[in-house]
């Protein structure tokens, strides 16, 4: 039995007369000089002679270090099928680029076969990272900041969408999808509203029995009752329904555009002649727009009364105390100014959350990053925009 594997080669078909399998065992001789040389290629270059065919190649190109030209002669090839023709377009793409290669005495057919597999290899061996270990973090760094750049770019290329559709709804080219309007409506406003009003409540209690424990040492621990407001009023309400919005609605957004993506159903609505942005982006950001804003009031609203409560058991302030003080420490500007802000936080998440939407690529794992991404990027441009907006208010005396 050993015998007869090593005349077969250890192969499928293990009869082959010993003749057969000299005459059909890949080989490579090399001839030539000064950089220029030739490979004469002969046997069969099937899958059945794989180890053969890599351990020729290793064999015959290990000595050869410095080369401008490499031709392969394929005149005594016998055989030919796709993975001879893979390992051959390997080595050859292994050359680098400063080898001039080419294929002669090919059949037809064998060409046609090299032509499709060359299609499909690489033509070049991925670089490895030539970064030194010390600078790995500024390569980092500088990758980020293009990334950075390039959001820049395309989140304004979707604002620009957007504001095209509205323009076309208010000049009636286009119908306002009123219905798709109160869908979205409902799923980020009003179904949010049990949460936020939770949040803003634990929120507000906190906020005030820390306030009230420093205030007490004092003796004016009343005026728990305006720091609360204003703090609900023009920072945190809004803050806490705007951050619940991005992680909510600002990743079921991403979710659903990068889903509807990854199924080409976005083509798909272009080719029937639809315009995304009319039908899905739109009333979006509509439903943003005015779910934010009563959000963000009602998220205020909860906080005082979690204040209330936890004023009178830690503070002792009774209740009509409390509303007095409240109605004397609140005025419209206080409640304009967390407002005005509203807006802009939801443009921003409806952007951020659309612009990875329509990043997401054929994967699962291109859907879970970018959803990812959307929730992360949203949160932090909202806090930054709320303290611009508080630098800008207080630099104009508000």
């Amino acid at each position: 039995m050993n015998s007869g594997r090593a005349a077969g080669f250890g192969q499928h078909g293990s009869t082959t007369p010993a003749f057969m399998t000299q005459r059909n065992e890949p080989r490579i001789e090399i001839s030539g000089a000064d950089g220029v040389l030739v490979a004469r290629l002969s046997g069969a270059w099937t899958t059945q002679w794989t180890r053969q065919i890599q351990a020729a190649i290793d064999s015959a190109f290990a000595a050869q270090s410095v080369l401008s030209r490499l031709d392969f002669d394929l005149t005594g090839v016998t055989a030919l099928d796709t993975v001879g023709a893979f390992l051959l377009a390997r080595r050859r793409n292994e050359m680098g680029q400063g080898v001039q290669t080419a294929i002669t005495g090919a059949t037809e057919a064998q060409e046609a076969l090299l032509d499709h597999v060359n299609a499909i290899e690489p033509h070049a061996p991925v670089a490895k990272d030539t970064v030194p270990w010390l600078l790995r973090p500024f390569d980092r760094l500088g990758h980020m900041t293009t990334d950075a750049l390039g959001d820049v770019v395309t989140i304004h290329a979707v604002l620009g969408r957007a504001m095209a559709a509205a323009g076309a709804t208010l000049a009636f080219r286009a119908p306002f999808r009123f219905a798709a309007v109160v869908n979205q409506l409902d799923l980020i406003a009003f179904r949010a509203v049990p949460i936020v009003m939770l949040i803003s409540v634990v929120v507000g209690a906190i906020i005030t029995q820390q306030s009230i424990l420093q205030l007490n040492n004092f003796g004016v621990a009343i005026y728990v009752v305006d720091l609360a407001a204003i703090l609900m009023l023009r920072e945190v309400g809004l803050l806490l329904a705007a951050i619940m919005i991005a992680g909510r609605s600002g990743s079921a957004i991403t979710a659903e555009l990068g889903s509807m993506r990854m199924r080409e159903e976005l083509d798909a609505l272009k080719v029937m002649g639809v315009d995304p942005y009319q039908v899905l982006i739109l009333p979006r950001m509509i439903a943003l727009l005015i779910g934010l804003p009563f959000l963000a009031f009602i998220g205020a609203l909860s906080g005082l009364v979690g204040a209330a409560i936890v004023a009178l058991v830690y503070g002792g302030i009774p209740f009509d105390i409390f509303l007095d003080r409240l109605q004397g420490a609140l005025n419209m500007q206080t409640l304009l100014v967390g407002m005005v802000k509203a807006p802009f936080m939801a443009v921003i998440i409806g952007l951020v959350a659309t612009n990875e939407g329509f990043k997401v690529q054929g994967s699962a794992e291109s859907l879970g990053r970018h959803t990812t991404a959307s929730v992360v990027r949203s949160i932090f441009l909202v806090i930054v925009a709320d303290g611009l907006f508080a630098m800008f208010f207080a630099a104009i005396g508000i």
